[in-house]
This record gives structure tokens, sequence and C-alpha cells, in this order.
């Protein structure tokens, strides 16, 4: 599984954003890195299982989903 998840650049390209937006867009959705590693410059990577991306990808609000309005009867 661990061969399988996805860096920050990884999840930023599947959503067609930028890596800092992408940090931000996955904190709102809830989605939590699975893993970190240390590449061979000692720099910290956060790894997201890319299912987890695809699922909060898929079920965010969509365009003109306002939550703020009352549904009028």
């Amino acid at each position: 599984m661990t061969d399988d998840l996805w860096t920050i650049k990884q999840v930023a390209e599947h959503l067609g954003i930028k890596p800092s937006s992408a940090r931000g867009t996955l904190s709102r959705w809830g989605v939590q890195a699975v893993e970190r590693r240390i590449d061979s410059h000692g720099r910290a990577h956060s790894l997201y299982d890319p299912d987890e991306v695809k699922t909060a990808h898929a079920n965010r609000p969509g365009r003109g989903a306002r939550t703020d309005r009352a549904t009028e009867k």
C-alpha cells in the first residue's frame, strides 16, 4: 500500500490546483496524511491515500451549493 500513496504534488495534479492550495483543501475535507517519509536530502514529505483523496474530491459540494440558504417551499 505505501508504494501507492500520493505526494502533495500528485494530489494537486489530480485536483488541478497548486500544491500549496492542495494542503488547505485536504485539510478542509478532513483528509490527513497516512504516512510521512524523509527523502535523501532530509526533507519530510506527507503521503496521502489516493482513494481517500478521490472520494473526498467526488463528494465535495458542487458549484452553486450554498449551505447558508434555506430551501424555499
